[in-house]
């Protein structure tokens, strides 16, 4: 097909997906229209992979991943905040449970897929070390400042912050990945880029700026719909989640699957195609957005409302996160994977969800 062909079905779904939720006030919950936007729902992901990738293609990367990355946070970011403030106590654990799913499911359940896909056809695969380092440098830090830290903490009993303490956390977040994004896209951008060898794209004809601006417009429709969706589906998960006496945390972990499979999709894809350095731009700097940016702006908001944030984790959530982060420096420590590394972490992934649903 022409790069600057869009296909219909890219542009049909994303259609649907939003009459169902225009239709929702008169659903009533019933099982047929939570049917139909199950369908709507991966329909419109795999059209937001496509789109996705044309403006990948088009502006290069590592803009391309990135702005999959920001696209898919941003909207995360709503969602998230669109729950827990009527939630209140009862949703103040939601940002963690979510973020850290998000962690999990990007650096075990991605990155472990990504991985085994491109052993089993590749049998070996290359990527940059020093940007593999980078986002994995910049990750551990990000993610024992905001979710391991807040537990030790002394100003206020639990695993809470201050407001003060909640809007230095902020701060740093912002920071840090402020920098991260600076350096991969300015400052040390042949750092997340490809080598040129195996790449099927490196040649291939780029799309038009008019075809380009239409899928950009078409992915944040589609990534909006996604999340849309995802709430909508939210109250039976929930009702789910309580009916198999699973914790309320598995609702987080279901809301973060759901809102990262297009990224999930489109790395699985680049793996395949033996796009590996494309795979961990995406999922390493999916991880990055979705702390550097749901931390700052769940604790501004939480801090202009006055209401408390649970941040901290559980010793068991603690235990699997630095797990995740040891393995993870180590699995990408030598520019060069095999399907070894993709079991390791999928065994990871498969800990992390087990322990969830039965703690």
């Amino acid at each position: 097909m022409s790069p600057n062909t869009i296909p219909r079905w890219t542009l049909v779904l994303p259609a649907l997906a939003w009459g169902a939720m225009l239709a929702s006030p008169w659903s009533g919950g019933h099982m047929v229209f939570l049917l139909i936007v199950g369908i709507a729902l991966a329909g419109t992901v795999f059209a937001a992979v496509h789109h996705a990738e044309v403006v990948a293609h088009k502006v290069g990367e590592p803009f391309g991943t990135l702005v999959l990355a920001l696209a898919v946070t941003v909207i995360e970011v709503a969602l998230i905040v669109s729950m827990m403030l009527p939630g209140g106590e009862e949703k103040a654990a939601l940002a963690r449970d979510t973020v850290f799913a998000a962690i999990m499911i990007v650096c075990n359940g991605i990155v472990g897929i990504c991985l085994l896909l491109g052993g089993l056809r590749h049998r070996e695969q290359d990527f940059q070390l020093r940007g593999a380092s980078t986002a994995m440098t910049v990750l551990a830090s990000l993610a024992v400042l905001t979710l391991i830290l807040p537990s030790y903490a002394q100003a206020i009993p639990g695993p809470y912050l201050s407001s003060t303490q909640l809007a230095f956390t902020g701060i740093v977040s912002l920071l840090l990945y402020g920098t991260f994004v600076f350096v991969q896209t300015v400052r040390h951008r042949d750092y997340f880029l490809a080598d040129g060898t195996g790449n099927e794209d490196a040649h291939a004809e780029a799309p038009s700026a008019r075809v380009a601006w239409i899928s950009g417009g078409m992915l944040l429709v589609c990534l909006v719909a996604v999340v849309g969706l995802a709430k909508l589906l939210s109250p039976a998960v929930e009702l789910a989640v309580a009916g198999i006496g699973a914790p309320a945390a598995v609702v987080g972990i279901i809301i973060a699957a759901l809102v990262l499979l297009p990224e999930g999709v489109a790395a699985a894809r680049a793996a395949r195609a033996d796009r590996l350095q494309t795979s961990l731009n995406l999922a390493l700097g999916s991880a990055l957005a979705t702390i550097g940016l749901t931390i700052p702006v769940v604790s501004f908001v939480y801090v202009a409302t006055g209401q408390s944030l649970l941040l901290g984790l559980e010793m068991k959530e603690t235990v699997l996160l630095a797990l995740t982060l040891l393995v993870g420096s180590m699995s990408l420590a030598t520019g060069r994977t095999t399907v070894l590394q993709g079991i390791v972490h999928l065994v990871i992934f498969a800990s992390f969800l087990f322990f969830a649903i039965v703690p």
